[in-house]
């Protein structure tokens, strides 16, 4: 499986058709075959949460910035046996002071997510997840390769 595949973007105009799609349906109302709005939430959360992938002898790591997250705000999972999801949210501090505004915002905030389809030679029972200094860190162990198939010896038996 190439790296393509296992970050999800099996066409290297992933982001920009993503955020196109996300624009038509966001700016066209009228059609009935349009996105739900937990769909295009969740397409602008993968879209807007980068990771780096990497495939090591042992092992795939899979590595996303999340400043300013607790580890209790990260949720790392399996669903259908085979995909990775990371999810959380970032929430506005709640600091009400009179007098004090924001004169600019652009941290992002809300809700992250990213999905990977993990090869068949993932150990999907030996994952692990650290948060250290923003950057998430999972590890998903490689399954050891089957063992090589011997040929069976069939007699020949004379007639």
């Amino acid at each position: 499986m190439d790296i393509s595949t296992l970050m999800g973007l099996d066409s290297p105009f992933f982001l920009h058709n993503l955020h196109h799609i996300l624009d038509d349906t966001t700016n066209n109302k009228s059609k009935n075959s349009e996105p739900t709005q937990t769909y295009i939430r969740d397409a602008r959360a993968m879209a807007a949460t980068p990771a780096d992938v990497k495939e090591y002898p042992n092992s795939y790591v899979f590595i996303v910035d999340m400043p300013g997250l607790k580890s209790g705000d990260i949720k790392v999972q399996v669903e259908d046996d085979n995909v990775l999801v990371i999810s959380g949210e970032r929430k506005r501090e709640e600091e009400e002071k009179e007098g004090v505004k924001y004169v600019r915002m652009e941290r992002r905030i809300g809700k992250f997510m990213r999905k990977f389809s993990l090869p068949e030679n993932a150990n999907i029972e030996k994952i692990s997840a650290v948060c250290q200094d923003g950057v998430l860190t999972v590890t998903v162990e490689k399954l050891p390769p089957p063992e090589p198939k011997k040929p069976k010896l069939i007699q020949v038996q004379v007639a």
